[in-house]
């Protein structure tokens, strides 16, 4: 029997400090650009204060991408613009350094991880590093199958917790999280629809390489197939990824939760890390306290987890590429508020 219990994030996470925020607001007033003068800097500002228990901010000195790949078999019905099983190609282009967020990250200084999870091409072709914690090749066809086995459900959680583990222990204090997926909006779209109790084409968008409307089409009976298999699992979050999430979808989830636990920041990036965030809302309701919204990719599915978690983008530049670049692109305004919550004087 598992030992792995949902309920214990509900204890684990805390929200923010809410007395160092309101130290932050304080001291905010006293500075010499008036309060409000910075839009939602100043949030920002009070929001890293209280996330870091430290007034006045401390800057974000160790950021790092993080994400998590994986193929979906519900790719091979033509529900995506690139072919079925070839996310391994992308994951190669963000190592080799030539992929979107490949070029932002090495511009900002910022590291890039990934982390196999359910890639569809034989382990070895890829460094140890990033396919060490992967649980299976490829994850099932959601539509007529389950995407994982509940053991493999709870492998990849416990993968995403451990990486958690091993940002914080490394000294990481901010995290911009992403994906690197073929089909992976797909799954993302069922658990948004499960969810929030909406309808397949309220929540089918077109993808990172948008697809034309036959492809939209099957992609939205997919959904709504998949929506059908969701339904009965609502009540169990972690059986809700085994059916109709993926490899990938369990690891981000737990990987956002335990960043929670360990009080890491969280900048989300698109569809894919925006529905994880929705499920892991709802096993800890304390936990989105600790995530921003980095962009708006114009997803219906991504806005409509982010309008139920209350989460408002900060950016909204309609980059659909994913792996992680449209939130990236938040991270100097990230740094700039707590530039100037930290080093604005105060008025004589």
């Amino acid at each position: 029997m598992s030992s792995l219990n949902l309920d214990d994030f509900t204890d684990l996470i805390e929200r923010p400090d809410g007395g160092v925020r309101r130290d932050a607001e304080a001291r905010r007033e006293r500075q010499i650009v008036p309060p409000g003068a910075l839009g939602r800097l100043d949030e920002l500002g009070e929001w890293l204060a209280a996330a870091q228990a430290a007034v006045p901010v401390r800057a974000i000195e160790r950021p790092r991408v993080v994400l998590f790949a994986g193929d979906h078999g519900v790719a091979g019905l033509g529900v995506s613009a690139r072919p079925a099983g070839s996310a391994e190609d992308l994951v190669r282009s963000v190592l080799d350094g030539s992929s979107p967020v490949a070029v932002l990250a090495r511009r900002l200084g910022v590291p890039v991880r990934v982390v196999d999870m359910a890639l569809d091409c034989e382990p070895g072709s890829l460094p140890d590093e990033v396919v060490r914690h992967r649980v299976r090749r490829g994850s099932g066809r959601i539509d007529v199958e389950d995407a994982l086995s509940p053991e493999e459900a709870e492998a990849a959680f416990r993968a995403g917790v451990a990486v958690a583990d091993e940002e914080a222990d490394a000294g990481t204090d901010l995290v911009v999280l992403g994906d690197v997926s073929v089909g992976g909006t797909t799954a993302a779209a069922v658990l948004v629809a499960a969810l929030c109790g909406t309808d397949a084409s309220v929540v089918t968008g077109r993808g990172g390489r948008a697809i034309d409307d036959l492809a939209w089409m099957r992609k939205c009976a997919a959904v709504r197939d998949a929506l059908r298999r969701a339904r009965p699992v609502l009540g169990d979050q972690l059986q809700l990824l085994a059916t109709v999430g993926g490899a990938d979808l369990a690891a981000i989830t737990g990987f956002l939760l335990q960043s929670a636990v360990r009080k890491t920041p969280v900048v989300l990036d698109g569809v894919v890390s925006a529905a994880c965030a929705l499920v892991g809302q709802r096993v800890a309701f304390r936990a989105p306290d600790w995530w921003l919204a980095g962009q708006a990719s114009g997803e219906p599915a991504q806005a409509k987890a982010f309008d139920r978690m209350a989460l408002e983008p900060l950016l909204s530049h309609g980059v659909t590429v994913g792996e992680g670049a449209g939130a990236l692109l938040a991270l100097p305004l990230v740094q700039a508020a707590a530039a100037l919550a930290a080093e604005l004087p105060e008025s004589a």
